[in-house]
């Protein structure tokens, strides 16, 4: 057995929180979903206005994430990214009834070098979307000064 990190609802929501203060800052509307390690959702907004189809957007970046370990846009990312036709895990974003998503916006959370959750924002463009999910990641590191979690855009566990 070993111990291992949970995040809880009040991280989750400063991550949120962050996250959508960027949002407003930048100007876009986005929806944003916080996930555990399974990639089951502990907190989400939507900013008022944004997509309808944001809610599930952000929580399938957040599962792919978590579940995955890494960042979804690396599935796509030339030339090896996994996902690309010809490579080794093309069509894997129809797994999970088409909840695998490999598009730029969802993040693992690393603390300690272990996964404890996803990230995911749905509403702006690539630039965007990494803008936000760094700031909730930026949140989470201030919270947790004693732990290192990775504020990265390219995460690979």
């Amino acid at each position: 057995m070993r111990p291992s990190f949970k995040l809880e609802l009040a991280e989750a929501r400063a991550m949120v929180a962050a996250a959508l203060r960027k949002a407003a800052e930048i100007g876009v509307l986005e929806t944003v979903c916080v996930t555990d390690e399974g990639g089951f959702p502990l907190a989400m907004e939507r900013m008022d206005g944004a997509r309808v189809t944001g809610p599930q957007i952000s929580w399938n970046k957040a599962f792919t994430a978590a579940g995955h370990k890494r960042s979804t846009h690396l599935f796509n990312s030339p030339p090896n990214g996994p996902a690309l036709p010809g490579n080794e895990a093309f069509g894997i974003q129809w797994s999970f009834d088409g909840k695998f998503a490999v598009f730029v916006g969802g993040f693992p959370v690393v603390v300690d070098d272990e996964v404890i959750g996803g990230v995911g924002l749905s509403g702006g463009n690539g630039e965007q979307d990494t803008a936000c999910g760094l700031a909730a990641l930026q949140a989470l590191q201030d919270l947790l000064s004693s732990h290192r979690v990775l504020v990265l855009a390219d995460i690979k566990r």
